[in-house]
């Protein structure tokens, strides 16, 4: 998930690009040329070259190329007898001047494939000492760029006068990395793109789990954080060689993106202000708000404040419900001016009605809400219960009980109540809880995130629940599989598909609500029509909402169908139909039978009895929910038994399905999952096993000494 970064907006406004690439890039392990990786960035170059962007290029290689080839001369020029003496190692000086030729030679040859001209410029350290030289290299690069050349920089390896080029960090630059950064000063760049064969500048070895990469470094919160690994396998200074220049570069003015090599597109990428690769920048101190928490800390403090969470008593965290229950009410006012700015800003925008009326929230609502929360505060002790008593052996008792699963990354658009809903989950539940809510109710988010973390005792600790505020954060989050238990997407197919290709973690939820409704022959006619509305019109934005009527061949005769279809067309639904529905009935055909249109329209289809409708909901619907109307028991047990959806009705709307009308008091959502939870998730679904054993003193010793009962006991002791 590459999302747009709002700290990389002065992308827009660069021209003059250096890139450069290291060896680590150029190369391959056996110290030959990486002519796929060469290729792509010679195509990257020609297409910002033709985009009108100024490309210089910094280039690494010449040594470990020239390398590679004098080894094998070598070893070709040799006898038997002199490759049986110690090898001493070959003169760096010479691999670069035999490198450097064929390189260039290379460079030449892929940028001419692509109608791109290319220009070597050798440099020294010493160059640099002469402005006459500096003068005359920036007369020359901008007359180049003026003609669309793109010249390439290497250092001068061969006639250097350093004396151990992979040792000596003296002088005005000391290897290609540093004068990258000392052309970009000299060169007036906009930016300088430093390719590396990792993604970015990591807080520890990238090998390593605990490492998180660092999008935007600053100084005042990562420097003496980060622990370097080892140096580049092939180059002289690896990543520390990179974040030197890129700190030199960028205090002078030109900001600095580290990034790979290795993945397609990364310039092009970076260009377009995607949130890869790690930034320097000048300014970057400025975007980083006093006091921000990273995302391992936040989660890690959710996941301490649930463990303090999980020592009280029942009721106490009930209390604690109950508190946030009355402070909702309280700030009600507040709560609803802060939803109208939201509101008034998605209409502003242009959302679609759909979204807005996710996103509202009333006086009604809030009142729901937080009797939603009490009806959590007043339900049965969800965790520590006992659910299995086992006698192992005489006076060795084994308990199942139900635990916490951890902390909850829960991911959702539009809908603000669901923040309160998931955040009285997770209390009632003792689970730590990291929110993550759409940007179109940012204001309502902060302000129910506030109220309710305002009623959380200071001896658990507001922490209990953290808002992630930046999009930027979520890949960030989703690597995090070592203190993130569960990540819950709420929102659209688009959403959920993105979130479970990005992580490591469980995902529950599902990415479709295709419900439909099938009107069978014996139907109660008045009963279908009141099911049939109120499934499709009550709230069309809902995932529990009818997206497909099915209706059985008979009253299409008896002008049932019709009857159905014309009270929907009253109520402001358009209409739509399958093969069989569109050629009988004259509408227009719809543009899938897999469609969910969270709006006021729906599919309505014929088939020939209760087993058609069953295979047209398994060919497809989503698993969400499904219903029958119909009077005949029979029909409707075969119905209940085979339709494979999380939840199946008989004579009852779609719109039942939700944790609150369920009696679950709230819901974090509705899972069309077959491992762990199914259907509306209520405390249950957030909540996992652990065994606990008392014992007297008990040894295996090969099971010699013990004498097994395995007896199942009362669960209470």
């Amino acid at each position: 998930m590459e999302a747009e970064d709002s700290t990389r907006e002065f992308m827009r406004d660069v021209k003059r690009v250096i890139i450069k690439v290291g060896t680590a890039v150029v190369s391959r392990d056996d110290g030959r040329l990486a002519l796929g990786r060469l290729g792509a960035l010679c195509e990257q170059i020609h297409e910002l070259n033709d985009m009108g962007y100024e490309v210089v290029l910094v280039t690494s290689g010449a040594v470990g190329v020239g390398r590679q080839r004098l080894r094998y001369r070598k070893l070709v020029n040799s006898s038997f007898a002199d490759l049986q003496k110690p090898q001493q190692e070959l003169d760096g000086k010479a691999c670069a001047a035999v490198g450097q030729n064929g390189l260039m030679a290379l460079y030449d040859t892929l940028f001419s494939q692509l109608d791109t001209t290319s220009a070597q410029l050798l440099v020294s350290d010493n160059d640099f000492r002469d402005p006459a030289f500096r003068k005359q290299l920036n007369e020359n690069v901008e007359s180049l760029l003026s003609l669309k050349v793109v010249p390439i920089f290497n250092e001068n390896d061969a006639v250097s006068t350093r004396k151990a080029p992979y040792e000596d960090s003296s002088g005005i630059f000391w290897d290609n990395d540093s004068l990258s950064a000392l052309l970009a000063m000299e060169l007036n760049a906009d930016l300088l793109v430093l390719l590396s064969d990792v993604d970015g500048l990591y807080s520890g070895p990238p090998n390593e789990s605990h490492s998180e990469l660092i999008h935007t470094y600053v100084k005042e919160k990562h420097e003496g954080l980060i622990t370097f690994g080892d140096k580049s396998r092939v180059g002289r200074g690896g990543m520390t060689a990179k974040v030197k220049a890129a700190l030199y570069a960028a205090q002078a003015g030109t900001p600095v993106v580290i990034t790979s090599g290795f993945v397609a597109d990364s310039i092009i990428k970076v260009l377009d202000g995607k949130h890869i690769g790690t930034l320097f920048h000048q300014d970057a101190s400025k975007w980083v708000p006093h006091g921000e928490v990273g995302a391992r800390e936040m989660a890690v403090a959710a996941r301490e404040c649930s463990r303090r969470l999980q020592t009280m008593s029942s009721d106490e965290r009930g209390k604690i419900l109950l508190d946030v229950a009355d402070a909702l009410e309280a700030n009600e006012k507040v709560i609803i001016a802060e939803n109208e700015a939201d509101v008034a800003l998605a209409l502003q925008d242009g959302y679609e009605r759909s979204l807005l009326s996710r996103l509202e929230l009333k006086p009604d609502k809030i009142k729901s809400l937080a009797n939603a929360v009490r009806m959590l505060a007043n339900m049965e002790e969800p965790v520590g219960r006992i659910l299995k008593r086992t006698e192992l052996s005489e006076g060795f008792v084994l308990e199942k009980t139900s635990c916490p699963l951890g902390v909850l990354l829960i991911i959702f658009e539009s809908r603000p109540d669901a923040l309160v809903q998931i955040a009285s989950l997770a209390l009632r539940s003792g689970n730590g809880l990291l929110l993550k809510g759409g940007k179109e109710a940012r204001r309502s988010n902060a302000i129910l995130h506030k109220v309710i973390t305002s009623a959380i005792p200071e001896s658990v600790g507001e922490q209990l629940i953290g808002l992630v505020t930046s999009r930027e954060e979520i890949p960030e989050l989703l690597k995090l599989d070592d203190v993130i238990d569960l990540v819950i997407p709420r929102g659209s197919n688009k959403l959920v598909t993105q979130i479970k290709a990005a992580t490591k973690i469980p995902v529950l939820g599902h990415a479709d609500g295709i419900c439909h409704v099938y009107v069978d022959k014996s139907a109660d006619k008045d009963m279908a029509k009141q099911i049939v509305l109120d499934a499709k019109t009550d709230y069309p934005a809902a995932c529990n909402a009818m997206e497909t009527l099915l209706v059985h061949k008979d009253l299409v005769q008896d002008g049932s169908l019709n009857e159905l279809i014309v009270e929907l067309q009253f109520k402001g639904v358009k209409i739509f139909g399958g093969p069989q529905a569109s050629a009988l009935l004259n509408i227009p055909e719809a543009s899938s039978l897999h469609q969910e249109y969270s709006s006021l329209s729906c599919t309505v289809e014929i088939v020939d009895d209760v087993n058609a409708a069953i295979d047209h909901i398994h060919e497809h619907g989503s698993g969400h929910t499904d219903c029958i109307v119909t009077e005949d028991r029979q029909v409707a047990e075969a119905f209940l038994r085979q339709v494979d959806s999380a939840a199946v009705f008989h004579n009852a709307s779609t719109r039942f399905s939700d944790g609150f009308r369920f009696g679950l008091g709230a819901e974090v959502g509705i899972s069309t999952s077959r491992i762990h939870a199914r259907g509306p998730v209520g405390v249950e679904g957030l909540l996992t096993t652990r065994w606990l054993a008392r014992g007297s003193g008990q040894v295996v010793n090969g099971d010699k000494e013990i004498a097994y009962t395995h007896k199942e006991l009362n669960l209470q002791a």
